[in-house]
Order: structure tokens, then C-alpha cells, then sequence
């Protein structure tokens, strides 16, 4: 027999009750009571739908935008590197060619200047009876920069003053109560027409002569539009002065825009006679210099048709 038979015969067995601790069951939507804080990673990721990033941490992982979703794409990547290559390329030809359309590097010499030489070209425009050398100085075959040489050329003063003559036409047609923006406009295209028009005629005509001269269109467009000075002043002293500060005023511009011209474009037009040692009296000589009187001539007459009508 079991001994566990004796044991259960002499003792009495002692019948085991089940424990009445009761474990508390959770229910839907209580928390735990044995956690200290509420686990709502659940709830957010339910509520919201996002799956959780490869880390693990349980944010949600970013969703892939069609720009990343583009760049991704070897195909658009390789669109991308051919596209960057042709606008390289294309940058590099424009370069290389801008000169061809836009003389870039010679208008920066043309606008090579300071106050000191504005000051000085200003006073020769208005007095050139007492200036006596009217060279050119060159280094190393070529011309220096207009700051260090007032014969020189440049293209500030005729573009400031152009601006200015613009301005001060708007001035004066304000004072007669006659501005207008039409009217304005008008005044700078016709200006402008006129300038163009002089330039064509004088390449035309150095053509016909046949003038081997460095005199280039730029240095045409700088010369004739030196004008535009004594204009403004005669403008300005007609506002102040009436009819006689204007005639006066723009008398003496124009004689000294006269004597400016004949002095300077007689060494460019005149330049490989003179090296030459041909004589002036030449017949050839003669349309030179019928040429560049006729160019001093026509500033005056321009001076006076641009600017009649705007003082009253």
C-alpha cells in the first residue's frame, strides 16, 4: 500500500481552499492600476494611422513626397545631369560670344572715370578756346583710360546728360503745363532718332571718303552726344531767365561744342593724312575736312530744333 495511504488514514486530510484574493480584471478602457502612466502609443498610432519608422522608437515614419519620389527615379536623375550639362554649356558659349553683340569690354573703358575728370570734360565743353594739346595719349598702342586723359572719349557724361536733358524737357513742360507722358516719350525717341540718324550718316559718309581712321562707333556715339550738355544749360537758363538767358546760354554752348568738334575729330578723321605727310590742300583732303565741318556744323542746328519749343 502507499504510505501516503497511512498518512491519509491516520491524519485527517485538511481540504484546500481555493484563495479569495481577488485579481482585479482590466476592463476596456481602464488602465492598469499597478501602471504608473497610460500607454497611449496605441491610441496615437490608431488614431492617426501612422506606421511606425524602422528605428523603432514609434514615430511615424515619413511619408514620401513626389519630389523625393521624383529625385529617386534614375531616369530623372539622369534627365537632371543632362540638363545641368546643357546649361553649362550654353553659359560657356554665351561667354564666349557676348562680345560679338555687346562690346562688354570696351564700353567698361568708356566708363572709366572720376569726378576729377567729369569736372575737367565739363569745363572743356563749355571753354575749349584755351586748351592747346588735343592728343590722344596712348600706352602700348592703346588709348589710357578717360580718367587719365581728358581728350579721351567716354560715354558717362553723354549717358548722364542724355538722362538729364530728359529730365529737365519734363521740367519745363510741367512749368507750361503741358506734361504729358506721350509727350515725354516723344521728346526722348525723337532725341534718340536724331542721334542715331548722325551716326549712321557719318559711318556712311567716312565710307563713301574712304577714311582709314580709328575713329569707331562708340567714340561717334561719345562725341556727338556731348551736345546734350549745352542743351540742358540752355534749357535751365531759359526756365530762370526767359528767351534771352536761353538764346544767350545756348549761343555760347553752341560755338563751343563747335570749336570742340572741329578740334577733336580733325585728328581722327585727318589722322593718316597727317602721317603720311599728305598735303591739305589734296582734293581727297578737302572731303575730309568739308566732312568734319559739316559734323561741328549740324551740332548747333540739333542743340537749337531739340530744345526751341521747350522754352516759352
Amino acid at each position: 500500500m502507499h504510505p501516503g495511504g497511512l498518512v491519509a488514514a491516520g491524519t485527517p486530510r485538511q481540504r484546500k481552499w481555493p484563495s479569495k484574493r481577488r485579481t482585479p480584471v482590466s476592463q476596456p478602457g481602464m488602465a492598469d492600476p499597478h501602471q504608473l502612466f497610460d500607454d497611449t502609443s496605441s491610441t496615437q498610432s490608431q488614431g492617426y494611422g501612422a506606421q511606425r519608422g524602422p528605428s523603432g522608437l514609434g514615430y511615424p515614419a515619413a511619408s514620401a513626397s513626389p519630389q523625393a519620389a521624383f529625385l529617386a527615379d534614375p531616369v530623372s536623375n539622369m534627365a537632371m545631369a543632362y540638363g545641368s550639362s546643357l546649361a553649362a554649356q550654353g553659359k560657356e558659349l554665351v561667354d564666349k560670344n557676348i562680345d560679338r553683340f555687346i562690346p562688354v569690354t570696351k564700353l567698361k573703358y568708356y566708363f572709366a572715370v572720376d569726378t576729377m575728370y567729369v569736372g575737367k570734360k565739363l569745363g572743356l565743353l563749355f571753354f575749349p578756346y584755351l586748351h592747346q594739346d588735343w592728343e590722344v595719349q596712348y600706352q602700348q598702342d592703346t588709348p589710357v583710360a578717360p580718367r587719365f586723359d581728358i581728350n579721351a572719349p567716354d560715354l558717362y557724361i553723354p549717358a548722364m546728360a542724355f538722362i538729364t536733358y530728359i529730365l529737365v524737357a519734363g521740367l519745363a513742360l510741367g512749368t507750361q503745363d503741358r506734361f504729358s507722358p506721350d509727350l515725354l516719350g516723344l521728346q526722348a525717341s525723337s532725341a534718340l532718332a536724331w542721334l542715331t540718324l548722325e551716326v549712321l550718316a557719318i559711318l556712311l559718309s567716312l565710307y563713301l571718303v574712304t577714311v582709314n581712321t580709328d575713329l569707331t562707333t562708340i567714340d561717334l556715339v561719345a562725341f556727338l552726344g556731348y551736345k546734350y550738355v549745352g542743351m540742358i544749360g540752355g534749357v535751365l537758363m531759359g526756365l530762370l531767365f526767359g528767351k534771352i538767358g536761353y538764346y544767350l546760354v545756348l549761343g555760347w554752348c553752341c560755338v563751343s561744342i563747335f570749336v570742340f568738334m572741329i578740334r577733336t575729330l580733325r585728328l581722327k578723321i585727318l589722322a593718316d593724312a597727317a602721317a603720311e605727310g599728305i598735303p591739305v590742300r589734296g582734293a581727297r583732303n578737302q572731303l575730309r575736312m568739308y566732312l568734319t565741318m559739316a559734323v561741328a556744323a549740324a551740332q548747333p542746328l540739333l542743340m537749337y530744333w531739340l530744345t526751341f519749343h521747350l522754352v516759352r
